[in-house]
């Protein structure tokens, strides 16, 4: 996973560098989380994805990443969650 993280924010930053499309240089943050489902979530997680935008009028990224860190009881310091966040 690790690997598979390092290529996915080293394309990703390029393309968006290269492609100017933030004001300023574009860098991921040093850490990342992944969280995996069985197969038969799949299209749960396919539904997630198509409605994202909608859901999370309801519910901010942070509150829905705070859940799943108590979902999978990941211990977590909140004074390092989200530094920059509201």
């Amino acid at each position: 996973m690790s690997e598979l993280m390092k290529i996915v924010k080293g394309k990703s930053s390029k393309f968006i560098n290269d492609n100017q499309l933030t004001q300023y240089r574009f860098e991921w943050q040093e850490g990342y989380d992944v969280f995996s489902y069985s197969h038969s979530h799949i299209n749960a997680g396919y539904k997630y994805i198509a409605n994202q935008e909608e859901h999370h009028k309801k519910q901010t990224f942070k509150d829905e990443y705070l859940s799943f860190l108590d979902k999978f009881n990941v211990k977590f310091d909140e004074r390092y969650i989200f530094e920059n966040l509201k």
